[in-house]
């Protein structure tokens, strides 16, 4: 039996087949969960790369800066889940957040100094609010044992060219405690996964990516490979399952060990 088994989890974020939740959301399918999709934009992309997974998923729109797309989020990713019995209708187990985004202005060489409020405004709404917005929105289909967790690069200190993205996971990382903390008397968890460099998409857009790839070059003691992803998708996984009954507002490290490490 998978880690898994009979799991029916809701996954953002997915890009490409590079992403770290396709990886994330294929080792779920291995694992014997469900899985359903959401995708922004490119909607025809994201529905391709679904196709791709071991078991294709369904595919719902989310712009989790629309608050229209949120507030009918459970009617649209519903049909897909069954029924988990008469009384409780459609459940979710597990909700994955991996959503980011900062204007081009946010990130790089003098943008904490220069970036103006909007574009700061909309790195931390897209980055960290949509956290709480989307567990918000999902809340009726989540219960007792349900787990609830998201995509983090640990921002405990500064990082160059990283600068209001930086700010946004600190929020991030603040934000779950506050989840944590109201949804934990329902049974829900809320965790983030603070994963090190892996190359997507994402990271592709950070200026100066090269420089996270060459500081754990050699510090992290179980090594890194920042072309595998499978790594911190399996760590996702974990974290979804049963098996971290009592672990909520944590911030699990996926970076093979760096951030244990001085100097």
């Amino acid at each position: 039996m998978g880690l898994l088994e009979g799991k029916r989890l809701l996954i953002t974020g997915v890009i490409t087949d590079a992403s770290l939740a396709f990886h994330a959301a294929k080792i779920a399918q291995e694992q014997g969960a469900e899985v359903v999709l959401t995708g922004f934009g490119r909607m025809r992309l994201v529905e391709r790369i679904a196709q791709r997974l071991p078991k294709p998923a369904p595919v719902v729109e989310l712009d989790v800066s629309d608050q229209s797309q949120l507030d009918s989020l459970v009617e649209r990713v519903s049909p897909y889940l069954g029924e988990s019995s008469e009384v409780d209708g459609p459940k979710l187990d597990g909700v994955l957040h991996s959503i980011g985004f900062a204007p081009a202005s946010c990130l790089g060489e003098g943008a904490f100094m220069n970036a103006p409020w909007e574009d700061v405004a909309a790195t931390i709404q897209v980055s960290a609010y949509s956290f709480k917005s989307l567990s918000t929105a999902v809340l009726p289909l989540l219960g007792p044992g349900s787990s609830i967790v998201g995509m983090d690069f640990d921002n405990r200190q500064a990082w160059p060219a990283y600068d209001w993205m930086g700010v946004a996971k600190s929020t991030l990382e603040s934000v779950t405690r506050y989840l944590a903390r109201d949804l934990g008397p329902k049974g829900i968890r809320v965790n983030l996964v603070a994963a090190g460099p892996v190359r997507t998409m994402a990271a592709k857009s950070i200026p100066g990516f090269s420089a996270f790839e060459d500081a754990w070059d050699g510090r992290a003691p179980l090594g890194w490979d920042v072309n595998d992803p499978v790594p911190v998708a399996k760590t996702v996984c974990a974290v979804l399952s049963d098996w971290l009954p009592v672990t909520t507002g944590s911030m699990v490290w996926a970076d093979g060990g760096f951030h244990a490490i001085g100097v």
